[in-house]
């Protein structure tokens, strides 16, 4: 049999890789329209210094992806993250410690002692009796209050889907938190409940010594597949007994077919095959990001933690700022620091017009509002993405129980990339170790 992935992103590799772990029977023929795998999984380096070019890793906190590397060989590329990544900012009118703990947060500035027993009165708002949809906002609204949300919930956004609380369902985006409420009628209850249970979040941030790419270039090594790199697919038709993938190379005849690509590239490559199909795919909105990495062989600021985001309040033209060297130190030389400066998202999304030059500029000047840095980088590094991270909006779980069904109608045509059903890393790699699974059930 026949499969082809068209997108070699992690969610089309861990697919790959788990079916052929299964079944090393099954032919596998890997497309990608970039000239090497990954996706926004890439690490470049630059004169020394290593910039991811989107997501530097994992958290531990659920088990996939650790056991994709265990499962792949590769527990020996494995880096955590250091202990600085526990410190963590925000940047409202100036630069914030992110409160840690209940005492800390008593202490922070962040919010007015009102706001903050508005937060507390969270233990008494009731919880929601009906299974609606809403956003981030309202819920953050109804439950901790507007304070809280238009600074700690505005900038969490922001740093993981590069949106604003409005713009995102708290049902597709975040339901642990929505789970929470159900469960144990509050935030707190249930939080209280979970850490008595040592069921919280936590986890710990990790990557790959020498960066995400090392891992990826590990995946390609162990795959036994026909590689169709920097060979863009145009169309997908059925044909009498599967399907046929046209390509710039070609035409292939496979049995099955898995769509790891972007939702706007699938709804190019499917609409020959049914428009409604490729119209609900179209409709999957994205937040454009850009990536503007720098290097210093010298810079006094210490990058004493993980980074900081700002709030849509401040009015400021980035997201936020990783301080990766001091996170993973080895993706600076000795003596080195480098940064990433996160632009535009849906927030302000016109930053993605700017040219190069215009993105440098705007970072430099983030930069040197929130940290007070001014000094003329070593090395830059940019990099845009403008379908960078899926939008999960109001309603975006019912239209992929939609989608999907509609899917249904095409036996042996798979979608799976993270624009469905969870963006980060371990939900890629779960959702695709369960379609490996049914294929070859199947």
């Amino acid at each position: 049999m026949r499969v082809a992935i068209i997108g070699a992103g992690i969610s089309g590799l861990s697919t790959a890789f788990y079916l052929q772990r299964e079944r090393p029977d099954r032919e596998l023929l890997i497309f990608d329209a970039n000239p090497v795998p990954g996706g926004t999984m890439c690490t470049v380096e630059c004169d020394g210094f290593r910039f991811e070019a989107g997501g530097n890793g994992f958290l531990t906190n659920k088990p996939d992806s650790l056991q994709l590397v265990k499962d792949a060989g590769a527990e020996h590329l494995l880096l955590p993250s250091s202990e600085l990544a526990r410190k963590r900012f925000i940047y409202t009118d100036r630069l914030h410690r992110l409160p840690e703990t209940p005492p800390a947060f008593l202490a922070s500035r962040l919010l007015s002692l009102p706001q903050k027993l508005r937060v507390a009165a969270e233990l008494f708002i009731p919880p929601r009796r009906d299974d609606g949809d809403e956003t981030l906002q309202s819920f953050g609204y109804r439950r901790v209050g507007k304070a809280f949300t238009d600074v700690f919930l505005d900038a969490m956004t922001a740093g993981i889907y590069a949106t604003t609380p409005g713009r995102v369902s708290v049902n597709a985006a975040f339901p642990l938190v929505v789970q929470l409420e159900r469960e144990y009628g509050g935030l707190f209850r249930g939080m209280l409940a979970r850490r008595k249970r040592q069921a919280g979040p936590g986890g710990i941030l990790m990557s790959f010594r020498g960066g995400v790419g090392r891992f990826i270039s590990h995946l390609q090594t162990v795959l036994r597949a026909d590689w169709r790199l920097g060979v863009p697919v145009t169309g997908i038709l059925r044909d009498v007994d599967g399907y046929r993938v046209l390509s710039a190379a070609g035409e292939e005849h496979v049995d099955q077919v898995v769509v790891s690509a972007t939702a706007p590239a699938a709804a190019v490559m499917l609409r020959g095959l049914d428009a409604e199909l490729a119209s609900r795919l179209a409709a999957i909105d994205y937040s454009p990001i850009a990536v503007v990495g720098f290097g210093y062989r010298h810079l006094d600021h210490p990058l004493d933690g993980f980074g900081l985001l700002t709030t849509t309040a401040a009015g400021l033209p980035i997201l936020g700022v990783l301080w990766d060297s001091s996170i993973f130190p080895d993706r600076a030389p000795d003596g080195s620091k480098c940064l990433r400066v996160m632009i535009g998202g849906q927030r302000n999304p016109e930053q993605m017009r700017l040219d190069e030059a215009g993105l440098l500029a705007a970072a430099r000047a983030g930069i040197r509002v929130t940290m007070g840095v001014d000094a003329e980088p070593d090395v830059s590094f940019v990099r845009r993405w403008q379908h960078g991270i899926p939008n999960y909006p109001v309603g975006h779980l019912r239209a992929m129980d939609a989608l999907f069904a509609h899917v249904a109608r095409y036996p042996g045509l798979h979608l799976n990339c993270n624009a469905y059903r969870g963006i980060a890393m371990n939900d890629c790699v779960r959702n695709s170790r369960e379609l490996a699974q049914r294929l070859c059930a199947g």
